[in-house]
């Protein structure tokens, strides 16, 4: 399937579950799987259609937007900063689920340390080198368990999931995750991302089912 269909597809199918009255439910699962997924045990690829090759000593992460200190890291650079090992569960907007996904980097809180995004700054805005974009309230970001995960169950992030680098946000659907993470901005103001403009959920929640706008 062109990447061109594969968008329409999955842009239909969120205008047809928002006219069948498909919406995000009132009251959280406590559940560790949320409603409406399933475990594998695999790890299926779900991309735009196009794996970005980035040659490591090409490949840069900017942060910039409203902070102090905007930067632009070289790989070196980057994997020079504090690492971190975090295990969490991975869900898929498409209903699987994964548990204990064992991945390093570095923290989210690391790299807002380093850029000292100003105290008008309230959400992130993540694009990748394959023209993929999102958006996440900052507040979420800061949460312990968000790295840009370098490797996965000990290896390296493999092209076809994102790499060299992607983002791991456990909490969201997994595609408020930006695989080939190019930029984080910081807004004072939401700015829908890819899927978002496309008739996805805004808040990307699993435990309310909260998967189209």
């Amino acid at each position: 399937m062109s990447k061109e269909r594969y968008i329409a597809a999955k842009q239909k199918w969120a205008e047809k579950q928002k006219a069948a009255g498909v919406s995000a439910r009132a009251v959280a699962s406590a559940d560790r799987l949320p409603p409406g997924q399933k475990l594998t045990t695999g790890f299926p690829v779900l991309d735009l259609g196009v794996q970005p090759d980035i040659p490591l000593n090409e490949w840069t992460l900017t942060i910039d937007g409203m902070v102090e200190k905007p930067v632009s890291l070289s790989w070196e650079a980057f994997n020079a900063l504090p690492q971190v090992v975090d295990v969490s569960d991975f869900h898929c907007v498409t209903t699987w689920s994964k548990y204990d996904c064992r991945w390093s980097g570095v923290a989210f809180t690391t790299l807002y340390e380093l850029a000292q995004p100003t105290p008008e700054a309230k959400f992130v805005y993540f694009t990748s080198y394959d023209g993929y974009s999102t958006n996440v309230p900052l507040a979420q970001c800061l949460d312990d368990d968000v790295l840009i995960a370098t490797s996965f169950d000990n290896a390296p992030v493999t092209r076809e999931h994102g790499g060299p680098a992607r983002v791991i946000i456990p909490k969201l659907y997994a595609w408020k995750g930006a695989k080939f993470v190019k930029t984080i901005t910081f807004l004072a103001e939401d700015k829908l991302g890819f899927w978002e403009v496309r008739g996805y959920s805004n808040t990307a929640d699993p435990w309310t089912e909260d998967r189209y706008a």
